[in-house]
């Protein structure tokens, strides 16, 4: 997703038109990421919070997603999957098929998920009121994404600033309004079926066409500022980019995720126990790779 922001910035900086093939493989793979991306949310505060099980629903899952990837791209974790102009490579053979199937199955067995914790006496009384964030402080600390909207901020990139596909499909801005652990929580978890019914609607209609147009292997953008932001798993990631009309940007900055979502970390933490630490900095879903830059 970081990539798409990063290569749909320099198109619009060139003028470079990117097929509708392309606008359908990149949308359908952000959503595949934005829903291994919520596997591993869930994993991972489970774990953190003493449930071994659930763990290993999530990663089973995961592992779904991340086999599909690596037919097309070669690479599970890291894609070096987008470039200027379109994508590396084309879909696999199999791709269509298989996305298919996961979503299919996915929807099936997220009840799994719901039943042995969502349910949980203990998961319920360590979430809910717990590490509040209300709407205001969500905006003044620009906790975007899942975090956000979990405190009645309604910020979701897609909807507000559409790009790829997102303008032609129909899905839900997931918003709850308690600002608490349990509503980050129900966020993710909610979003990660809106994913599967955008990927619905675009899979079986991929058009035929170039999966790459041709650009100058040296592009020198024109003088000017150009920006782009994506709505990447855990909240909105931007780019900006300085061009004084040179074969290298004078200046390229991101706005990732993570650091206003550990920057939150104190106001929400306020009041509440050490134990509740870890519940609540699971469910802000920052990554250490991602803050420290």
């Amino acid at each position: 997703q970081s990539r798409h922001a990063l290569c749909m910035c320099i198109e619009r900086a060139a003028g470079i038109e990117v097929t509708d093939r392309v606008q359908y493989i990149r949308t359908i793979m952000d959503e595949l990421q934005r829903i291994a991306s919520h596997l591993l949310f869930y994993s991972c505060l489970v774990m953190d919070m003493g449930a071994l099980t659930p763990f290993f629903y999530g990663f089973r899952e995961r592992e779904m997603i991340l086999d599909i990837f690596e037919e097309t791209t070669g690479g599970r974790l890291i894609q070096n999957y987008n470039m200027i102009g379109g994508v590396q490579a084309d879909i696999h053979p199999t791709f269509v098929q298989k996305v298919k199937e996961f979503t299919k199955h996915m929807r099936e067995i997220i009840h799994e998920y719901h039943d042995i914790f969502t349910g949980s006496v203990i998961a319920r009384n360590r979430l809910k009121q717990m590490g509040l964030l209300s709407r205001e402080d969500a905006i003044s600390l620009g906790a975007t994404g899942g975090t956000g909207r979990a405190s009645g901020w309604a910020n979701d990139v897609r909807k507000h600033h559409p790009y790829g596909l997102y303008d032609k499909v129909d899905f839900k801005e997931i918003v709850y309004t308690h600002g608490d652990s349990w509503d980050r929580y129900m966020v993710r978890m909610d979003e990660i079926l809106e994913s599967c019914a955008i990927i619905d609607q675009l899979i079986d209609n991929i058009p035929a066409g170039d999966f790459r147009v041709k650009v100058k292997p040296i592009l020198k953008l024109p003088e000017g500022v150009f920006t782009a932001s994506v709505e990447s798993s855990r909240g909105e990631f931007g780019v900006f980019l300085v061009s004084r009309g040179d074969k290298s940007p004078s200046r390229l900055h991101f706005r990732s995720t993570g650091l206003p979502l550990v920057h939150a970390m104190d106001t929400v933490c306020r009041g509440n126990k050490i134990a509740d630490l870890i519940a609540i900095g699971g469910t802000l879903d920052f990554v250490i790779p991602d803050i420290d830059r």
